[in-house]
This record gives C-alpha cells, sequence and structure tokens, in this order.
C-alpha cells in the first residue's frame, strides 16, 4: 500500500512539473536593456534555464550589454530572442519592441522584467499565475514600499496618488517594472512615451479598455545599481508634465 502512495505522490509531482514547464513555454519574459553589462547574462540565463522565453532587447547600449547577452543566447539558442535598438530610445519605446517581438513569436503570456537586478525570478510566474487561472487579463507586480529607500518611497507613492487623479486606478504600485499581460490585450494597449512614462501609460489602459487587474506582491533586491534607476523626484516631475500634455492632445 506505502509503495502505491508513493507511486501516486510521484506521479502527481511528474504533472505538476510537466505543467508548470508547459505554462512557462508559453510565457515570454521581455526584458529591456540599456548599460546592463554587470547583470544582464545571469538574469536572462536564469530566466531560460527555467523554460521560460526571454525576448532581450538592448536599447543602444554603450556597454558590452548586447555581446553578454548574445553569448547567453547561446547557451540557450531556443529560449533567448534577441533585438537591438541602434540608438538609445527610452523605457518606453524598448517595453514596445519587445512585448510586440513576443506577440509575433506567439507568446500566450507576456511579462516584462527589469534587466538590473531589482525583480526576483521566482516572481515570474507569481505574476502570471492570476492570468493562468483566468483571475485577470493584467497583474502588476507590486513591490512593498516600507522597504524602500526613502526618496524612492516618497517619489513612488506621489506617482501613485497622480495616477489615481488622473486616470482613476487605484494600484498599490503605478510605476512597478514587473508586470503580466494576456497577449491577446496586448494589441489593444496604445502606449506613446518613450521613456519611463510608459508605467502610468499601461495604468491608463487597464481603464481604457475596462481591462480586468489584479496586484500580487514582489519581492524587490535593492542595490546601488538599482537604487540609481527607476522613478525618483525628477522622473516623477517629468512624467506629469508628459500627462498633463497627454490631457490636452
Amino acid at each position: 500500500m506505502s509503495n502505491e502512495i508513493f507511486k501516486k505522490d510521484e506521479d502527481s509531482n511528474f504533472q505538476e512539473e510537466k505543467s508548470f514547464f508547459k505554462n512557462n513555454k508559453e510565457i515570454f519574459v521581455v526584458v529591456p536593456a540599456f548599460n546592463e553589462e554587470k547583470t544582464v547574462g545571469p538574469i536572462i540565463e536564469e530566466i531560460a534555464s527555467l523554460n521560460y522565453n526571454v525576448v532581450l532587447i538592448d536599447d543602444g547600449s554603450h556597454d558590452d550589454t548586447y555581446e553578454i547577452a548574445s553569448a547567453s543566447q547561446l547557451k540557450y539558442p531556443h529560449n533567448i530572442f534577441i533585438f537591438q535598438h541602434i540608438i538609445n530610445r527610452g523605457l518606453g519605446a524598448t517595453l514596445k519592441t519587445g512585448m510586440n517581438a513576443a506577440l509575433l513569436l506567439g507568446a500566450k503570456y507576456i511579462v516584462t522584467f527589469d534587466a538590473d537586478g531589482q525583480h526576483a525570478i521566482e516572481d515570474i510566474f507569481k505574476v502570471c499565475q492570476p492570468l493562468i487561472d483566468g483571475k485577470a487579463e493584467v497583474v502588476i507586480g507590486a513591490r512593498p514600499f516600507e522597504d524602500m529607500p526613502g526618496s524612492k518611497n516618497f517619489a513612488n507613492t506621489v506617482m501613485n496618488f497622480i495616477t489615481h487623479i488622473f486616470y482613476r486606478v487605484n494600484v498599490k504600485d503605478s510605476q512597478s517594472g514587473l508586470r503580466a499581460f494576456k497577449a491577446e490585450i496586448v494589441p489593444k494597449l496604445s502606449l506613446f512615451s518613450r521613456g519611463y512614462a510608459v508605467s502610468s501609460e499601461f495604468i491608463r489602459e487597464i481603464r481604457r479598455n475596462n481591462l480586468t487587474f489584479e496586484e500580487v506582491t514582489i519581492t524587490t533586491i535593492y542595490t546601488p545599481e538599482t537604487q540609481a534607476k527607476g522613478t525618483n523626484a525628477l522622473v516623477g516631475i517629468k512624467i506629469l508634465f508628459k500627462m498633463i500634455l497627454d490631457l490636452f492632445s
């Protein structure tokens, strides 16, 4: 009897593992990268090792980001796809390139994931789970603000408030770089910003298209490199002006 129970448990674990890797193969992780030679290789290799598809967009880097990513691609030729902007076009333009490429490659779910090492790889499936379960069309990975350095906490809190005022959507983390989308809704998204304002545009598009969304808490890894990027007071002011201009365009 105990052998039968063990076999059932073993078969169950095998089926769960098989299902896990099948779902992973349907997930395309879009990784925008600009001058990320220190982190890009290990990140995209670890993602690919879990059977996810990686769409790496080199946004006109001046360092060895493209060369390092190309070396990683040789290790995982069926999982890593690389595209390159000849000149730096900004986060928004890079995400559009990556998401459109993922659609052409046959993605069922599309995740945006920063290349600087601030996101935990295990959170990729976490943000995809509500999509797979049919509970949402968009999932936003919410960073715990209490763990943020002071200046980032303030800037992101202000951006949440401004995003709510402009777009009437309550979210815990409007500027998060870790998001997941059902591929079928991506063509509905009208994204115009070439820079960081694209994060608020995603929130606007959720409301404009009446998309169902959920937020899940994610882990954020703070290093000197990750703290130097993202939303700070200056970036927040630029985003605010862009949102005001959008009202009159």
